[in-house]
Formats: structure tokens, C-alpha cells, sequence
């Protein structure tokens, strides 16, 4: 056995480390967390001042014991969990659960590299417990605010049954964000103005484009201006050059490059996490989860002879970035790639190109910036005092741009090209003057990546808890992540040409999102409930407040429980005073039905939101209509409600097809065909009220056709049972009468004929019985059997293993019986 024992939490950090270690050393994964709060209870004794009660998961009972054995056997243990709380933390659970001592040595490193490894082993230190604290009061202030909040959402919202509601410190600001957002896109009431833009002809069959610097608020004096600039000559009245600059951005936080991955990769927050997770655990980046724009003088060297190598020294300029965040930890660094000399990596594609934006972005940022030439151009209208204003830029050094180049959030930007040669004093041909109609925009709504960057600006959470947040509210079903198609408006656009104006109407589509996150119904109801009710728990400053106070518990100056008691206090008598809180389901009436004088209101159900026409407590039954998918309890209209109610009811039948009813119904997961008893889900982009019967034909051929086996395809006969293959919970199977036989990986379910399922049953079948090697009927308590570790004996309750070199199957009763007795 090794003389030391090195624990880390993956097993991917482990096998690197190992190989940077020699063989005095043995390292081990704790594979994360080993101990915890337990899941169905509170865990936190009040009384005694918020004592928590932790448990090794059941997980990792087996893991604990293992290491329990090694840490006996080895002169030192090293815990070499993260360099952050959660890691910090981590060690601590695993000095408590292995019984080590308080002296056991901690080492830390930022990155996975041999130098890194042996450093840290020179300078180990002990568990610090603030940080251990600060971590301790973050799960124990989340599990009172979870633990005690969310049966009040069960009371209150969906009375008589415990559901998937939950309310969440950051989750629930998250959702306040995105539901507040939503709303801001629904109230804006779109303007509209004309934007004159001019384009000119100039020599060489050059075009110079040109607008006027303000829009107009009517069509009228958009026409007037126009008529205005009939016959009139265009001039060149200044040009002004003025030298610009571009720098570089700051190398990646964890936020940042969430953002940059969304924009630039189309990641999602939780895949960039993972992505980097693999790199930084293989070795090829540094620590992924930090808020620090550091980096060391030893990176920034090495950084400056690649650039030095790949481009010149006139491309370097080494800078030192300062991070915004008061909470970030200068001695930390910024991820960056571990060596600067490899530009690209082995590996999948997802790592390929986060590593390859990993470090283009840290090499640019020791580059030296980019040297534009920005033009103005000024052209003068001889009809009137108004102007035209032309703008472009030449890059004189790219600098920086020969590698990398941050994208924007925002969808308007626009690149300004090179303008064409100009004078002051020219005259210019006008080919065609324009003014159109634009509109204005509402608030973008949230991507993944502009949610962390608001909740970052706000000092919401922290780098680990953005991934995490964001899979919680998506699970939940408070928001959905989706794309939607816009919605057509005409437009109207004046022209000026050959000294003549004419008008046209156009078509354009407004409103396009993409992975944009949209509130649910039940969203939107459980955060007004939480606004109304506990406004200060869900309140941007308090959460932003709660998180330098978890910055101060790790620096020492605050004691965690007396932070604990001094929110508790306050919450706890709020989540007592709940109970004569009114129960909401999110219900609001929407007026009266003009043919029979009922009124209509809009609440969510047990199976989602719907419209109710009439009361209960009338003669005749309320009537019911669900809403469709995107209406929202919060916007629907009296006109959307009756519109609801003259729609066909869900399930319909649209016709026939083999002689068999289709039937178009919705259900947990959406819409969907129900066709001789088999179930077909139909597109997002279809409208089951909508849905005809050739549609329906369509999607059962098309999913016969694919190759998809989520309905069981009929194969034919074998011994009077029907065969069927198909996939299931656990892959893809055949399926004989009543019995399943799991298909083997590299089997191409979908081109499994008869013949082959016939092939895999008898198979299984033989499989089966060859799992008995001997059975004595005189005595049924006797069997020779083949185990998971080779063939034993069977007697009664007693196994009892076969000696090595022993036939099984030449064994009498007798030589059972002996060596059962021993």
C-alpha cells in the first residue's frame, strides 16, 4: 500500500493527479459530496443554535469504508478537494466521516498540472473553517427557507396534495426576474416612427449610405421631408477623422464565459459548466468556478511568448485585469487554458470548441488593442437645414481581432464598414431616399446567459450556483426554455426617386425568440404569491445582502448561527403567520359571457390553467376550456376566453385510418395521436385543435417510418405468443407475450426482423436456463447453481462455494451434502 493517500471528489481528477504523482501515492474520489443534510427531514436543530444533522448519503456508505481502510493503511492522507467553499466544505466532510484529525493536511491548486500537484504538496495547510462555515450557512439557510416555504406553496396554491412547488432563496429571485420581464414585454405598447436612410451613388459604382440622425413620429412629416429634398442637391459639408481604439475583454469568469458560450456556441449555462468540468479535471484549463479577471505573473508570461511566437511583439501588451465583483478573490485566477502553447485539443467536439474560446480569449486579452479610423461623414440637404450623417471605420492594426473579438446581447449591433473615397465639397447622386416605418422594441426577454449576467450585476449568487438555479426553475416547470415563431405586421415605407416619392406597404415579422425563458402560469402564480406574502425573502436586496454576509462568515468577521438567527427570526413568524393567508389559484374574474349573462373567470387546476364559464353554485354545471399553449392566466382576454369556449374539446376524433379511430388528445408530455390503442406525440409546432386527419396520418407514417420504437412495432408469431420490439425505461427490448428480453447494445432495434427477435428469445431463453447447472428433484432443497462468482451449492438457506477445479455438473447428492457439511 502507498504511504499517502490523496482524495479528491471526481474520479477523472484522480486518474490525472495520479499520473503526476509517483508511486508513493495512491489517489482516491470521494466522487463529490459525502455527507449532507438528510432529504426528508429538516436536519437543523433550532434549539441548538441551528446545530446541523448530517448524514453520509446512502450512496456513499460503500465509498466512506473504502477510504476508511486506505486512510488506516497510509502514513498520510491528503484531501485535495476544490480551492472554493463547496470544496473546502467537502474536505471537512470527509475529515469527519473518516475520523481523521483536525491536523490532517489540505493543499489546494487552481489548476492540474504536474508543477501545480508538487507545489501544493509543499505548502499544505489545515481545513479552513470559515470557509467551511460560509458554506454550512448557505446550506442551512437554504434548507429553513426551502424546508419552511414550500409546504406553505402546497397550502396555498395547490390545496390537498404535496407537489413538485418549491421556493428558493436565488431560485425564486430567478423567477421574480424572468416573471417581471414578461410582464415588462406585455405592457409595451409598440411605437412607431420613420427612419430615413439615403443611399448615394458615388464613382466606380460605389454606394454611400447615409441617414438622417433623428426619426420622425408621423407618416406625414416623414412624406413632408421627403418632399422637401425633391430636386435638391446633396453635398459633402465635413468630414472629420477621428483615430479609435478597441480593447480586449477581461479572460473568463465562470459568468462570463457562460455568456460568451451561450452567444458564440449556443451553449445552455448547465452544458458549459460540464464541458469545463472535463477540461479543467483532464488538465487542459484552470479551476472553472471563480469570479476572479487574475491572472498569475506566470500565465501572463507564458501567454506573452505565444503571442510573441504566433503573431510578433508589436502584438503584445500585458495587462493585469481588476475584477467589479467586491466579493471576488484577486488570488484566484480567471480560467484560462494550462498551457498557453496548445491551441487546439484531442477530445469531443463540445470540448474542442470551448477550450478553443477558453483560449482565445485569454491570449487576447495580453494583446495589444486594435487601431481603427473612424470617418464622419456630414452631407447637406440644399432644401433644407436638416443633415445626413455617414459613418465607417478602417482598422489600421487588428491587434487584438487577429484572434478574438466579444460578442453582444445586443441583436441591433451593427458592424459599420469602410466608407468610399470622399471630399468635402462633392456633390452627390442620390439613387434613393427612404423613410420607413420601425417600431419600437420591448425589454429583451432573458436568455440562460443575460439571466446570469442580471444576477451577477445584482450580486445574486455566486459563480457554482448559476447552473444549478437555472436547472431548478426549468425542472420545476416555473419557466420553460423554447424558441417562438413571431407574429406579421405591415409596415409602411415612403421612397424618392428620380424626384418622384411613391408608397408601399410591407410585411415583416416581429417578435422572433430564440431559447429565450418564458414564465410559466404556474411561475407567474407562485411569484405573486411569494411578492405578496414574503416579499422580503424574495426581496433583490436582501438576496444580494445575504451574500456578502456569506462573504463575511469566510473572512472570519460574522458567526454563522448568529447570521442564521437574525434571518430566521423575522421568516420564521411569517411562515407561522401564513396560515390566515388567503389561498390563491392564480384565479381572476375576465367578465361576462354576452349570450348567457355567466360569469368567466381564468384558474389554474390540478392539470393546468383553464377558463370557467358560469359558477358552482349555479343550476346548470360550470363549463370548462383549457388554454392553449403560451396563454397565460396573467394576459388572457375576455375575447381570448369566449374564443376558448366555441374551440372543439380535447380528445376529438378527426377521423379514421385502417379502420381505427384517430383521436386527438393532450397529455403530461403534450399533444398527441391515440391510434389502435398506440400513442404518436405530435410536433411542437402543431395545434391539436387544429390537427386534421391527414395530419394525423402523417405523423403515424412518419414515426413508423423513422425507425422510432417509443410505440412497440409488431414483428408477427412465435409458439401462438405475438412478438413485439420496441423501447422502453431501459433501452430497447423484444417483447413475447407478457415477457421482455432487453436487446444487446450495437443491435440496430429498428431493423430487427422476426426471424432475429425469434434468434434473441430462444437465446435469453438458454441464458436463463443455463443459470441452473444441477437440480435434484428427490430433494428440492439442494441445488448447484452458477453465481455472479462462479458456481455454488444451494443448501436451504446455506450457499456454499464449489472448490476451484471441481466439475459442477459431475456432483451427486452426496458430494453436495458433504460439502455443504463441511
Amino acid at each position: 500500500m502507498s504511504k499517502n493517500l490523496v482524495i479528491v471528489e471526481s474520479p477523472a481528477k484522480a486518474k490525472t493527479i495520479e499520473g503526476y504523482l509517483g508511486k508513493d501515492f495512491t489517489v482516491k474520489s470521494s466522487f463529490g459530496h459525502v455527507r449532507d443534510l438528510p432529504e426528508k427531514e429538516l436536519g437543523i436543530d433550532i434549539s441548538k443554535n441551528f446545530t446541523p444533522k448530517y448524514a453520509i448519503s446512502s450512496d456513499k456508505t460503500k465509498v466512506i469504508s473504502e477510504l476508511k481502510k486506505l486512510a488506516k493503511e497510509s502514513e498520510t492522507v491528503w484531501l485535495a478537494t476544490d480551492d472554493d467553499r463547496e470544496g473546502e466544505a467537502i474536505s471537512w466532510h470527509l475529515k469527519e466521516s473518516l475520523g481523521l484529525k483536525d491536523s490532517t493536511p489540505r493543499i489546494v491548486f487552481r489548476e492540474i498540472t504536474k508543477k501545480a500537484i508538487t507545489t501544493a504538496i509543499q505548502n499544505p495547510r489545515t481545513i479552513d473553517m470559515d470557509l467551511v462555515n460560509a458554506q454550512q450557512a448557505r446550506r442551512i439557510l437554504d434548507r429553513l427557507v426551502g424546508f419552511e416555504l414550500s409546504p406553505v406553496l402546497w397550502q396555498k396554491i395547490r390545496t390537498g396534495e404535496r407537489t413538485n412547488l418549491s421556493a428558493g432563496r436565488v431560485q425564486s429571485v430567478a423567477v421574480r426576474l424572468i416573471v417581471e420581464r414578461e410582464r415588462e414585454v406585455d405592457a409595451h405598447n409598440a411605437k412607431s416612427s420613420f427612419k430615413v436612410i439615403a443611399q448615394f451613388l458615388v464613382e466606380k459604382g460605389k454606394i454611400l449610405s447615409a441617414e438622417l440622425p433623428k426619426n420622425f413620429e408621423t407618416e406625414q412629416q416623414a412624406r413632408t421631408f421627403l418632399e422637401k429634398c425633391i430636386n435638391a442637391i446633396f453635398t459633402i459639408r465635413n468630414l472629420e477623422v477621428k483615430p479609435a481604439k478597441k480593447s480586449p475583454a477581461a479572460p473568463f469568469t465562470t459568468s462570463t464565459l457562460q455568456q460568451e458560450a451561450s452567444r458564440k456556441l449556443g451553449f445552455s449555462v448547465l452544458q458549459t459548466m460540464t464541458v469545463a468540468q472535463k477540461l479543467y479535471e483532464s488538465g487542459k484549463i484552470s479551476y472553472m468556478r471563480t469570479d476572479s479577471t487574475n491572472l498569475s505573473g506566470e500565465a501572463i508570461e507564458k501567454a506573452k511568448i505565444q503571442i510573441e511566437n504566433a503573431y510578433g511583439e508589436k502584438y503584445v501588451k500585458v495587462r493585469q485585469y481588476k475584477t467589479k465583483s467586491e466579493s471576488a478573490q484577486e488570488a484566484h485566477e480567471a480560467i484560462r487554458p494550462t498551457d498557453f502553447g496548445v491551441e487546439r485539443i484531442e477530445g469531443d467536439r463540445s470540448e474542442q470548441r470551448l477550450y478553443e474560446l477558453i483560449w482565445k480569449r485569454s491570449i487576447a486579452s495580453q494583446m495589444a488593442d486594435a487601431e481603427l479610423e473612424r470617418t464622419i461623414a456630414t452631407i447637406g440637404i440644399s432644401t433644407t437645414s436638416e443633415e445626413l450623417i455617414a459613418t465607417g471605420e478602417v482598422i489600421k492594426f487588428d491587434g487584438f481581432l487577429k484572434v478574438y473579438l466579444e460578442s453582444s446581447d445586443d441583436e441591433d449591433e451593427e458592424n459599420k464598414g469602410m466608407l468610399p473615397p470622399l471630399s468635402i465639397g462633392q456633390i452627390l447622386n442620390l439613387s434613393e431616399m427612404k423613410a420607413t416605418e420601425r417600431f419600437s422594441k420591448p425589454s429583451a426577454r432573458y436568455t440562460e446567459a443575460s439571466l446570469v449576467k442580471k444576477l451577477e450585476e445584482m450580486g445574486i449568487g455566486r459563480p457554482s450556483t448559476y447552473a444549478p438555479t437555472i436547472t431548478t426553475i426549468i425542472k420545476r416547470n416555473y419557466v420553460v426554455k423554447e424558441d417562438r415563431p413571431g407574429k406579421e405586421r405591415n409596415f409602411k415605407e415612403f421612397s424618392l426617386k428620380n424626384n418622384t416619392i411613391t408608397e408601399k406597404t410591407g410585411t415583416e415579422t416581429y417578435g422572433t425568440e430564440k431559447a429565450k425563458l418564458f414564465p410559466t402560469n404556474i411561475g407567474i402564480v407562485v411569484n405573486d404569491f411569494l411578492v405578496e406574502n414574503f416579499d422580503d425573502v424574495i426581496d433583490y436586496s436582501f438576496t444580494a445582502n445575504v451574500e456578502k454576509d456569506f462573504d463575511k462568515v469566510a473572512d472570519g468577521k460574522v458567526e454563522w448561527q448568529n447570521m442564521i438567527a437574525d434571518f430566521y427570526k423575522d421568516f420564521h413568524q411569517k411562515v407561522e403567520q401564513a396560515d390566515g393567508v388567503k389561498a390563491t389559484k392564480g384565479a381572476r374574474e375576465l367578465g361576462i359571457d354576452p349570450k348567457t349573462g355567466k360569469k368567466i373567470s381564468v384558474k389554474i387546476g390540478k392539470f393546468g390553467p383553464y377558463v370557467q364559464l358560469g359558477d358552482i353554485n349555479d343550476e346548470e354545471k360550470p363549463v370548462f376550456a383549457s388554454l392553449l399553449k403560451n396563454q397565460l392566466v396573467d394576459t388572457i382576454t375576455l375575447e381570448d376566453a369566449l374564443a376558448l369556449f366555441e374551440m372543439p374539446k380535447l380528445p376529438r376524433e378527426v377521423g379514421f385510418y385502417e379502420d381505427k379511430p384517430l383521436v386527438v388528445a393532450t397529455g403530461k408530455f403534450g399533444p398527441y395521436i391515440r391510434h389502435d390503442d398506440k400513442f404518436y406525440n405530435l410536433e411542437k409546432t402543431d395545434d391539436p385543435y387544429l390537427v386534421s386527419e391527414e395530419r394525423a396520418i402523417e405523423v403515424i407514417e412518419a414515426k413508423r417510418n423513422s425507425g422510432d420504437l417509443s410505440q412497440p412495432k409488431d414483428l408477427g408469431i412465435f409458439e401462438g405468443l405475438a412478438v413485439n420490439v420496441g423501447k422502453g425505461r431501459f433501452g430497447f427490448y423484444v417483447k413475447h407475450g407478457d415477457k421482455y428480453y432487453n436487446i444487446d447494445k450495437g443491435t440496430n432495434a429498428a431493423e430487427i426482423s422476426i426471424d432475429k427477435a425469434i434468434e434473441i428469445i430462444k437465446a435469453k431463453k438458454a441464458a436463463e436456463s443455463n443459470k441452473i447447472i444441477k437440480e435434484f428433484p428427490e430433494n428440492k432443497t439442494i441445488q448447484v447453481l452458477n453465481g455472479q462468482y462462479g458456481p455454488y451449492i444451494k443448501a436451504g438457506k446455506r450457499n456454499v462455494k464449489i472448490p476451484k477445479g471441481t466439475d459442477p455438473a459431475s456432483l451427486t447428492l452426496e458430494d453436495c451434502l458433504k460439502l455443504a457439511n463441511g
